[in-house]
């Protein structure tokens, strides 16, 4: 029943691409291609184990996730970002919703699922290390979102060129105080301080993050001007010229977004300028990804560009300048992507299995038909502490 259901609603569904499915020794094409009905497929899935259509119908990309970490289908010539590209793009969830009998027959689907006990399953615990990270990171370990000035832009020239793009919408100074909250392995301050002449600080709650940030500091010659601690921002004392924080609200959980920005308006000086870059939600509902929640950023939020305008409003910050960068995501998951598969054979097999590598997998596919297809955002907003203050006639 789950696979004739399955391919029945992708069939009615799918209304600009046509998937094939190998199942048991037969070929279904489903979906609606443009132009001639014979053309070749946009993507080929191939099934191990039927089960993977009850897991989808049952836990929707949760059960996708985990079906494909089961090795219970594969995605010919590794276009596992496309195929869930084409299903983000046609909204199937919504088209399952307009159609009360198929909403129906899902439903009593999961409701058997969840009595199973599956949904309920334990989540893996991986102690992530460096490794990991520079298996598909570029050599600063930069993990946030690019930017692309020319669409064959390389990782590293992703990465340099949203770092340089930050300080420049910053209008950093030779001698500036600059705050970085949630710094990572601290490729911006670092950045900031050998291009821009700026002082330097990063906070960051990863002792890992911490420890490595110090070290490439001190092997750019930069420890007199670049220090990164291990604190939580909510400890951070003196003034500023300048704030930053770079994939950080992320995991600021909402009951404390008030404490965030008032952090930030507190640290900065009368003249300052101050930057927000973050993955957000361009729709009226905050919809949480299962399969990222359970296996990638637990606990995590996607904040409305109207919560950030009211965090800053209420705080006395003057927005400047607001850019969704969302599409230039897909340019650096894209990178990511390739690199992993690239370097994923060099990964400890007894640190990082085969279902974990195929997580991964599915989580950076994921990621970028996400910032092609869905209603994501990333979200750059610029703003300063005098509402008076001068504004460029340009972003940057």
């Amino acid at each position: 029943m789950s696979q004739e259901l399955f391919l029945e609603i992708l069939d009615r569904g799918i209304s600009d691409a046509r998937i094939r499915f190998e199942v048991g020794g037969r070929e279904i094409v489903v979906g609606r291609g443009v132009g001639d009905d014979g053309q070749e497929p946009d993507v080929t899935v191939r099934v191990a184990n039927p089960r993977v259509f009850n897991r989808i119908l049952a836990a929707g990309s949760l059960g996708l996730g985990e079906s494909f970490m089961a090795g219970d289908f594969e995605v010919a010539g590794g276009a596992l970002a496309k195929l869930l590209e084409i299903l983000l793009r046609n909204r199937l969830d919504k088209k399952i919703k307009e159609r009360p009998w198929t909403a129906v027959r899902v439903a009593l689907l999961r409701l058997a699922d969840v009595l199973r006990g599956k949904a309920h399953n334990v989540q893996r615990h991986y102690d992530q290390g460096d490794d990991l990270f520079e298996a598909f990171l570029d050599s600063t370990l930069t993990y946030s979102c690019g930017y692309a000035a020319d669409a064959g832009d390389d990782l590293e020239t992703l990465q340099r060129n949203k770092l340089e793009r930050i300080c420049r919408k910053l209008r950093l100074r030779p001698g500036d105080r600059l705050l970085d909250i949630g710094c990572g392995f601290g490729g911006l301050v670092v950045h900031a301080a050998k291009h821009h002449g700026v002082v330097a600080t990063g906070v960051t709650l990863s002792r890992r993050h911490c420890a490595r940030g110090q070290a490439v500091a001190a092997r750019e010659g930069l420890s007199d001007r670049v220090r990164i601690e291990y604190a939580d921002f909510n400890e951070v004392t003196p003034e500023y010229d300048r704030v930053v924080s770079v994939g950080m609200m992320e995991h600021v959980p909402r009951r404390e977004y008030d404490r965030y920005f008032a952090k930030i308006a507190e640290v900065l000086t009368r003249d300052g300028l101050g930057l927000v870059h973050t993955i957000g939600a361009n729709a009226v509902h905050n919809e949480h990804d299962p399969f990222i929640q359970k296996y990638i950023f637990p606990a995590s939020n996607q904040p409305r560009l109207s919560e950030i305008a009211v965090g800053l409003e209420r705080h006395g910050l003057a927005i400047l300048d607001v850019e969704n960068m969302i599409r230039h995501y897909g340019f650096t998951a894209a990178c990511w992507l390739e690199r992993f598969r690239a370097h994923r054979g060099s990964l400890d097999p007894e640190r990082y299995d085969e279902a974990f590598q195929r997580m991964w997998e599915f989580f950076l596919s994921g990621t970028v038909a996400a910032a092609r297809a869905s209603d994501a955002a990333l979200f750059q907003v610029l703003f300063a502490k005098d509402y008076a203050a001068p504004m460029p006639l340009h972003r940057v």
